[in-house]
This record gives structure tokens, C-alpha cells and sequence, in this order.
């Protein structure tokens, strides 16, 4: 990789940190069914390490520039693609091969993160995600109720995931170095959903509950029947007068699901 140039536009920083690397081999629960989606591979050092996990390999690279360097890791479970994983028909791909697992293990460029995780969680029913993401962005991923960090995708990811922290990882770990530490996240689906009514209700009753944080519940959800709310909130010891953050993601539930 001596001489390449880098593209802050693609968020291009590349780890080069060896512990890292078998810290995330070593969190993933790879078995005998399992398929791997790699988001990001850039000069492919992590790449070369889930290809020796001996299960099919799917990794992604925008930048066609790593085509070469990407395509000298000889492997027959690894399926390059070049292009972008935002715009890619992942149902299609997936239906060329014979899995019961679906593993996310990525280092995500960080300006796209959020959308990514919304495209896996919509197209495919994924059992596992391991990223590492900006530190502050992992922390709200993960953040419990009453946190300054706990927002609305900390519900809606801890809806679908059991979310933990695998390792932070210094600046240091990348070239070039970027201007924040990261943290390498683990995502576990849950086994069974808390039941929902109607998700649609439940996801647009969260964004609206934080859409201005300082704000009470009875300031946030004016559009709502604040009866009915107050009625459910009544018997989880609470009122109108709180704020989403002081929710939990249960307590969301029984709102949505009374609505």
C-alpha cells in the first residue's frame, strides 16, 4: 500500500493494528451455516483474516483503486465486490450461496455508518454484526436509559440486538490516523422480539419522543392521543411530564402497542 492516496471522501483509514484485528476474529461466533459480509475491506489486512475462518467470504470495496491489492488474497471462499454496498442488491447476492447465519464484520467508514446498519437490518435477517465505528457513535448505540448518549437508535438498535462492547481501539490502530478512537461493537440478534403491534408505530413513536431531547413527552408527542399515553405510563409509575430518555425500550413498547 506504499504510496497510495487516500480519499477523506470515503473515510478511507486503514487498520493496521494486529491485536484488533484478532480481537474482532475472536468475538465473532463463526460456525459450520455461517456466511460473512465485510463492508469497507480497503487493503484487504482484515479480509485476510475471515477468508482463515473457512466459511464464504462476501467483502465490498468502493474504491476500485484496491481491486488489485484485494484480488492477490487467494481464497476460494472470498467473493469480491466493487461497488458501493449502499446501492448493492444483497438478497440477490445472498441467494448464490447456502448459509444459515448472516455475519456483519466490518470497519465501517464512519460518515456512513448509520445507513449501512439500516440497509442490513431491512434486507437481511442478519444474526450478527461486529463494526467498529467512531467512539461516540458506539456509545450511543449502547447507551442505557437515563445516559446523556441514550437516543432513538439506541431503541431501535436494542429492539432487534443485544448490543456489547468488544474493544476500543486508539487512533494509533489506523493509517493514516484519524482525529478520534473508535470502539469495535457487538451486535447479537435476539433470539425472540419483544412483541409489537405494529413496528411502523413503534419506530415513529420513538423518533418523535426524542425529536427535541430537552423537551417532555407531552411536549414531543402534541400529534398523539396523550390520554391513552398517560393511561399506559400510569402503571410503569410515570407521566407525561418525562422525557424519552428516562424510557425504557419496554416501556416504548407497551406505549406503542396501546396506540
Amino acid at each position: 500500500m506504499k504510496d497510495f492516496s487516500f480519499k477523506k471522501s470515503l473515510g478511507q483509514n486503514f487498520l493496521i493494528d494486529n491485536n484488533i484485528k484478532t480481537k474482532i476474529i475472536e468475538s465473532a461466533d463463526i460456525e459450520s451455516g455461517s456466511i460473512i459480509i465485510e463492508v469497507g475491506a480497503g487493503s484487504g489486512e482484515l479480509t485476510k483474516c475471515l477468508v482463515k475462518l473457512g466459511v464464504p467470504v462476501i467483502s465490498f470495496e468502493i474504491d476500485k483503486r484496491l481491486e488489485s491489492e484485494l484480488s492477490s488474497i487467494k481464497a476460494d471462499n472470498l467473493t469480491l465486490i466493487f461497488e458501493d454496498f449502499l446501492c448493492a442488491d444483497l438478497k440477490k447476492i445472498l441467494s448464490k450461496f447456502s448459509y444459515s447465519k448472516v455475519h456483519l464484520i466490518a470497519n465501517l467508514p464512519y460518515y456512513i455508518t448509520t445507513p449501512i446498519i439500516n440497509k442490513v437490518i431491512r434486507e437481511v435477517d442478519i444474526s450478527e454484526m461486529i463494526i467498529m465505528v467512531q467512539k461516540e457513535v458506539g456509545d450511543r448505540f449502547k447507551a442505557l436509559p437515563n445516559t446523556k448518549d441514550y437516543n432513538s437508535l439506541s431503541v431501535f438498535l436494542q429492539y432487534y440486538f443485544d448490543i456489547e462492547k468488544v474493544t476500543l481501539v486508539s487512533k494509533n490502530s489506523f493509517i493514516p490516523r484519524p482525529k478520534v478512537d473508535s470502539i469495535v461493537i457487538k451486535f447479537t440478534k435476539h433470539k425472540k422480539l419483544l412483541e409489537l403491534k405494529n413496528e411502523d408505530v413503534f419506530f415513529k413513536l420513538v423518533r418523535d419522543a426524542f425529536k427535541q431531547k430537552r423537551k417532555n413527552l407531552r411536549n414531543n408527542l402534541k400529534g398523539y392521543d396523550l390520554e391513552r399515553i398517560e393511561e399506559v405510563l400510569k402503571t410503569l409509575g410515570k407521566d407525561l411530564t418525562y422525557r424519552a430518555e428516562q424510557l425504557t425500550l419496554e416501556e416504548f413498547v407497551s406505549i406503542a402497542n396501546s396506540l
